[in-house]
């Protein structure tokens, strides 16, 4: 007697090791049918962007190996999701769905609506934790039970639940169907660029889960020991860079939390929990995400509603570039164009500059990011615009404006980082490295650079520009207490 298949859906867990819903469908002992459908228009405003959808070609080969040499394949599909995945369960009989769950507010309610269609229909459909240490709902604030908005008494919960479960994997070659069904090529899914601008990031990056597990295993033996002072400082190898892994799911964070707190001895505590405190930041960000789903595209303090943005495309354009005139901020804008990722401190700079000396919204930038990262996250992308911005959750106050030419001295002091992104300015000695408008003009001849020629005047005056953005929140602050009274 035959046995029916089950569907194991792949989303944003594209890994074969720590995957529940993998896990469950393998312990079954039936044939095991992995499967992805592309159905970007369901993720709308938010579809995948351009360097996002270059990961992901890169991701689902990887998978696509991984599972070959477990004895099975992956079928891929377009969607609706819905028709795809009626028209698999008619074409293979399969009576039940695997899927590993996502946050998203255009996803979530997808997801749901999904599940209860199958139920009705008699298909076992059920949904698990692969992404997050700790899952939205289970974190509340004591006595109210409401949602947290402020970071550290959110961790603190976090930390006095018990330890994430250690992860488990399938062993062995997974049972494969009597026969395949039909699947497109990942070339059919049109993810990689026509005009192959992604050559930067080929050579920054190794996606899928081998290289998920090489960054895992490079940071743990060379970059932790370092982290809590070197996190900082762009022109050092001082991150994981595991945040695009763990976006597409090449490496879960229950793998992360259990290597670096059982791999480590005593006098390595502090930096393995300085970096499990980061990782809290993600789970913080999928927590507001969860519980306040409307932040995605309005701000959190609801007052910035009435913000006065100033509308200015050509300045919008000049961030965009990396060409703005304050080296660092620049120097993090080409690094996202070029390599598909910044540095976190220079995001936090440049989504500062962005909101605050040139008082461009918020979702401009984020809209930017979202196209531009490899590690484009909603999340953490709308929770990180907003706290830069001072409208979100735990957010920076507005007032606290950072000074892109202090945050260059402090945290690139050698300019290591700016002279790697911005070679026009490597002939230039310190301290004018940071602020080469201030360089006399001996100098900048000496070093060959023309201010507004091989390098830009500054888009806008840092003391002016900040003055003006505290009238701004001054006069918003202003119309709320009259619209209060």
């Amino acid at each position: 007697m035959s046995v029916s298949p089950v569907l194991v859906w792949f989303r944003l867990d594209l890994r074969i090791e720590d995957n529940p819903a993998l896990l469950a469908a393998a312990e079954r002992r039936s044939p095991v049918i992995p499967l992805f459908i592309w159905a970007p228009e369901e993720e709308n405003p938010w579809p995948p962007g351009a360097a996002s959808r270059w990961w992901l070609h890169q991701s689902l080969d990887s998978l696509q190996r991984s599972l070959a040499l477990r004895g099975s394949r992956l079928v891929l599909r377009s969607g609706p999701t819905l028709d795809a995945l009626k028209a698999l369960i008619a074409e293979t009989g399969a009576e039940a769905i695997f899927w590993n769950r996502r946050y998203e507010p255009a996803l979530v309610a997808r997801d749901a609506a999904i599940k209860e269609l199958l139920l009705e229909q008699g298909i076992e459909a059920r949904s698990f934790n692969a992404s997050l240490l700790f899952e939205p709902w289970t974190i509340r604030a004591k006595g109210t039970r409401r949602p947290f908005q402020m970071f550290s008494a959110f961790w603190k919960a976090c930390l006095n639940q018990p330890d994430p479960d250690a992860p488990s994997s399938v062993r062995g070659p997974l049972t494969a169907p009597a026969s395949w069904p039909r699947s497109l090529s990942l070339g059919d899914l049109r993810l990689e660029p026509l005009v192959d601008w992604a050559s930067g990031i080929r050579a920054a990056w190794e996606p899928g889960e081998a290289g998920a597990r090489l960054a895992l295993e490079r940071f743990a033996k060379k970059g932790l020991g370092e982290y809590p002072s070197a996190r900082n400082e762009p022109g050092r190898l001082g991150t994981s860079r595991l945040s695009p892994h763990l976006h597409f799911g090449e490496i879960g964070p229950r793998t992360i939390w259990h290597v670096l707190r059982n791999s480590f001895e005593a006098d390595h505590q502090d930096a393995v929990n300085s970096y499990l405190r980061e990782l809290g930041w993600r789970e913080f960000a999928y927590h507001l995400l969860f519980h306040f789903p409307q932040t995605t595209n309005a701000p959190l303090r609801s007052e910035f509603s009435k913000f006065p943005w100033r509308v200015d495309e050509r300045v919008l354009k000049l961030w965009q570039r990396g060409v703005t005139g304050y080296p660092l901020v620049d120097a993090g804008m080409r690094e996202l164009w070029a390599t598909g990722w910044m540095h976190n401190r220079v995001r936090m700079v440049t989504a500062s500059f962005l909101t605050k000396h040139l008082r461009i919204n918020w979702e401009e930038g984020a809209y930017w990011f979202w196209d531009t990262l490899v590690d484009a996250d909603l999340a953490n992308n709308t929770f990180g615009w907003q706290w830069a911005a001072g409208c979100g959750a735990d957010a920076a106050p507005y007032f606290r404006i950072f000074n892109p030419v202090r945050q260059s001295e402090r945290f690139d002091a050698n300019c290591d980082y700016i002279k790697r992104w911005i070679p026009e300015l490597k002939q230039l000695d310190l301290p004018w490295i940071h602020k080469p408008w201030e360089a006399p003009a001996p100098i900048l001849e000496k070093s060959k650079i023309r201010l507004g020629k091989s390098y830009p005047l500054p888009v806008v005056d840092h003391a002016k520009a900040r003055q003006e953005a505290l009238a701004a929140f001054e006069q918003m602050r202003i119309e709320r207490s009259t619209a209060l009274v």
